[in-house]
């Protein structure tokens, strides 16, 4: 696949090389496309997903999302045969398009609620061109997200996402694009920030974070008050950090993996079953991918045999976002200076990223086939393995690991929005918004 801009280039040639009357005659032409196109693109209504069906131009895909929109009105029923292209779509198999209208949901100075780690313009990142692509899946479109009908969605409901701080990082990108619709009360906050509350009023939504390491229970191995950074894993656990909010929750995101790459004992009841990265004489070497399993495997089966839960609860996925540290990892210099996306040739996708995707994919879809409880994906992992552009790096604003650079968690704004315009796509059909 060549990159959007060798794509871009060879159209503007061509362009170049038309005749002066073909140019004359559509220069008006283009002036309505383009402002159509900009008027369509930044409309506050929500889009529904649009196969390909031999459209000849972007105008022409437009107006038929407007057609589509006009259907869609209030939830009406689309066309029998319309809403089973939608639900064949795949949103998460794409690439990243150049888009030079940009997203206007927030700035990095009118969302009050960005941490300075993830404010990177702040922090003196100078290049804004990693802000101009938008997510295009290979035969619809991604809709937009959209703050008041997102908000209305979710009235009356309460929302955690559990996991570790790249968690964080998504919920707090969700506080900055609904923040233009409504300003939420930070309820609670605990003092080392890892769990915290926000509430609308307006619409009587509440947003938490739950922060959790492994999703069971993992406890630091201690040698004279210090930690070690090695940590006995109990597989048949679940942390109650998280599990104990699970009652009142109707939507669960849950998501985990950066804390795995490390000095783990593995504990099934009490045996001791193996461990990662240990190299111990008499004690079973595992992989990493074997504690991700069945870490994921006890979450699922503890919201599946939850008896206390709302019925309506939904629980969703969101899969592995890589970290994409250049020569070196985060202690030894590793760095991510890139400004813009990869292409898919470029994106490696025989990482360990891929595979610990796959292994949650899997987890998950094992769940689903208990009947009873609803669960969904937010495939966010091949997007993302193509956005080394998105991180802070060097621009995060931390005074005393300096020299360090942060290529795990994601600029604000930047592309980590995106993932609520997945969020919105897939709650809206696992909660059965879409029928």
């Amino acid at each position: 696949m060549e990159k959007p801009r060798n794509q871009d280039k060879r159209e503007r040639e061509r362009c170049h090389n038309m005749g002066k009357l073909a140019r004359f005659l559509f220069t008006s032409l283009g002036t309505i496309t383009i402002f159509s196109f900009f008027i369509l693109y930044h409309s506050p209504n929500t889009f529904t997903f649009v196969p390909k069906q031999g459209l000849n131009s972007v105008v022409q895909s437009h107006h038929d999302l407007l057609a589509v929109q006009d259907l869609d009105h209030n939830n009406t029923l689309l066309p029998k045969n319309q809403k089973e292209e939608e639900e064949t779509c795949d949103l998460f198999t794409g690439r990243w398009v150049e888009d030079q209208l940009g997203r206007s949901f927030y700035t990095n100075s009118s969302c009050t609620t960005i941490p300075d780690s993830k404010n990177c313009f702040k922090n003196g990142r100078e290049d804004k061109d990693f802000l101009n692509w938008r997510w295009k899946p290979e035969k619809c479109e991604l809709p937009r997200f959209d703050a008041k009908n997102f908000l209305e969605m979710v009235r009356g409901k309460k929302m955690a996402f559990i996991g570790d701080s790249v968690a964080r990082n998504h919920m707090e990108s969700l506080l900055c694009v609904l923040s233009p619709e409504e300003t939420p009360t930070d309820i609670y906050k605990d003092s080392e920030d890892r769990f915290g509350t926000w509430y609308f009023p307006r619409h009587d939504f509440t947003l938490m974070i739950l922060w959790t390491k492994f999703l069971v229970v993992g406890t630091e191995r201690m040698i004279n008050g210090t930690g070690t950074s090695a940590f006995d894993l109990h597989l048949d656990k679940v942390d109650t950090s998280w599990s104990q909010f699970l009652p009142q929750l109707d939507y669960a995101i849950i998501s985990d993996g950066h804390w795995f790459f490390r000095v783990m004992y593995l504990h099934k009841g009490d045996n001791l079953t193996g461990c990662v990265y240990c190299h111990e004489p008499n004690v079973t070497e595992r992989d990493i991918s074997v504690a991700v399993r069945m870490a994921f495997r006890a979450a699922f089966n503890h919201i599946n045999n939850c008896e206390n839960c709302s019925p309506g609860l939904v629980t969703l996925l969101r899969t592995f976002a890589p970290a994409h540290f250049k020569n070196g990892a985060w202690n030894t210099g590793g760095y991510c200076n890139r400004t813009s996306p990869l292409n898919e040739a470029e994106a490696d996708f025989g990482s360990f990223d891929w595979e610990m995707r796959n292994i949650q994919v899997q987890e998950i879809k094992r769940a689903k086939k208990k009947k009873g409880k609803k669960f969904g994906v937010l495939d966010i992992t091949r997007a993302m393995l193509m956005r080394p552009d998105g991180h802070p790096g060097a621009h995060w604003g931390n005074k005393w690991m300096k020299g360090y650079n942060d290529c795990v968690h994601w600029c604000m704004p930047g592309p980590v929005d995106y993932w609520n315009d997945f969020l919105m796509a897939v709650i809206r059909k696992e909660s059965g918004l879409d029928s």
